[in-house]
């Protein structure tokens, strides 16, 4: 969580503990294809992520990420 919040390593974030991170602060996943979608109640916005390669997230939805966390106020939600 750390890592995400301060930006400065979007582009090393590995894809399966971004959505490990999803997955603990509330978000729905479903698949399609190669996207992974991300839906929380009470938050408008969908997240749709896809693996870039290594299996590191790709840095735009990273930034995403961190921006609905923010927005929201969903880091006091988890403990990392």
């Amino acid at each position: 969580m750390q890592r995400l919040l301060r930006g400065t390593s979007d582009t090393s974030i590995d894809f399966a503990d971004l959505c490990d991170l999803l997955h603990r602060l509330g978000f729905e996943e479903r698949i399609r294809g190669s996207h992974h979608i991300f839906t929380r109640e009470n938050v408008v916005e969908i997240l749709n992520l896809q693996s870039g390669q290594g299996g590191k997230a790709k840095p735009y939805p990273v930034k995403q990420v961190r921006s609905v966390i923010v927005q929201y106020g969903l880091a006091g939600d988890d403990d990392e």
